[in-house]
This record gives structure tokens, C-alpha cells and sequence, in this order.
């Protein structure tokens, strides 16, 4: 996938974001030859597997400005980097358990000037602050991941959704659901991207 095809998706970047998107590619190949963060296979397919697959959740949530956003176990920076370039009125704390991954995300962040994103190496359940929204991608099962930000929510809500998860899943998720007990909301990003890569491939979003 070019960055072109990638703004075939999003006709309306201004010619910053354009050009930040443009970087990723270079930064993230830099950044993992010296810390290992992304599969060398997946390196070559940054912008389908990484980048718009990130994208997926502004296909179902535009972030409005002032809005807090919590990236738990961001690794590299996906979903949070992305989603930030995209929507740089609204703040972004990523945080991950893994100090070295933390890093990447901090070089990338002041490589691309972005001014509105945080990074900590830190575990979700020791944040002490509220959020609008929290994104993750695949960190864990559904069951063990709600718990560790159920209470990290803004009461007032200003979206289209109410305040809560938005989570990048893949495959069969219909017994993973069903085991965690909550009511979700799913959204299929192959009715919005035309890749192979995302016929499985989910938003899956749950009221705070």
C-alpha cells in the first residue's frame, strides 16, 4: 500500500498530515532496526497493517477537539500515533508496559512534531487520570482488558458515542464477547476498507 492509497481513504488531510503520514514509513524503519518493535514482515506493510488499520476507529469515531484519549499497551505507537496525526486537536496519552517501545513512541511523536501526544511507560491500571475514550489493539482478551480501565472514564460525555473503549480486534470474536459479559457494539472494517488484511478485522466498542 503508498501513501496515496492510504489518503484515497482520508480525501480531506491537510498537507502537514499528508507529510507526517509520508514520514512513517522511514522513522518506523530506522526505529526498529535499533529496537525491535513491529515483525520485520509486517515493517514493509506499515502503512495497510499498521497505519490504516489504526485508522479503522476514526472510521467509526471522529475525536473532537479537546478530547482525552488513552492508548493502553500502544507498543510502536498504534493505534495512537496515527489517530494523533489525524485529529491533532485532540490529546493522546499512550502508554505501554514496555519501556523500550516507549521510547520509539516519544522519537516518532518529536520527529513528527506531534504536540499532542504523551508517552509513558506504564501499566493501564496505574494511570491516575479520566479519559474520553480509550483505543487499544489487541492487547489481551476483552474479559481481562475492561476491567483495567472501567474506571478511568469522563462522566460528560460530547460524542456521537458515549464515552468508553474502542478496541482493534481480529477473527472469531463471538465466544470472547459472550465470556466477558459486556454489551459492545461491533464495526467491521471491510465495509470501510477495501484490503483483504481487514475482512476479519473489527472495531469493537463498549460504553464506559
Amino acid at each position: 500500500m503508498t501513501s496515496d492509497q492510504l489518503f484515497s481513504y482520508f480525501p480531506n488531510l491537510t498537507s502537514v498530515q499528508q507529510q507526517q503520514f509520508k514520514q512513517l514509513p522511514d522513522l518506523y524503519e530506522y526505529w526498529n532496526n535499533q529496537i525491535n518493535v513491529i515483525s520485520r514482515k509486517d515493517i514493509d506493510q506499515l502503512f495497510e497493517r499498521h497505519v490504516l488499520h489504526s485508522l479503522g476507529i476514526a472510521k467509526v469515531m471522529e475525536f473532537l477537539p479537546g478530547e482525552n484519549v488513552l492508548d493502553v499497551g500502544t507498543g510502536g505507537g498504534f493505534p495512537g500515533i496515527p489517530l494523533a496525526i489525524l485529529f491533532p486537536e485532540t490529546q493522546f496519552y499512550l502508554v505501554d508496559s514496555i519501556g523500550k517501545k516507549i521510547k520509539v513512541v516519544q522519537e516518532v511523536a518529536t520527529a513528527l512534531q506531534l504536540k499532542n501526544v504523551r508517552a509513558s511507560h506504564l501499566r493501564a491500571e496505574q494511570v491516575d487520570e479520566k479519559f474520553d475514550f480509550v483505543i487499544s489493539r489487541a492487547v489481551t482478551r476483552l474479559k481481562e482488558f475492561y476491567p483495567w480501565v472501567k474506571s478511568k472514564f469522563n462522566k460528560t460525555s460530547k460524542n456521537s458515542l458515549p464515552n468508553g473503549i474502542l478496541y482493534l480486534k481480529g477473527g472469531e470474536l463471538a465466544d470472547e464477547i459472550k465470556e466477558s459479559g459486556l454489551k459492545v457494539k461491533q464495526f467491521y472494517l471491510m465495509d470501510y476498507f477495501a484490503e483483504e488484511f481487514f475482512e476479519t478485522k473489527q472495531v469493537i466498542y463498549v460504553k464506559g
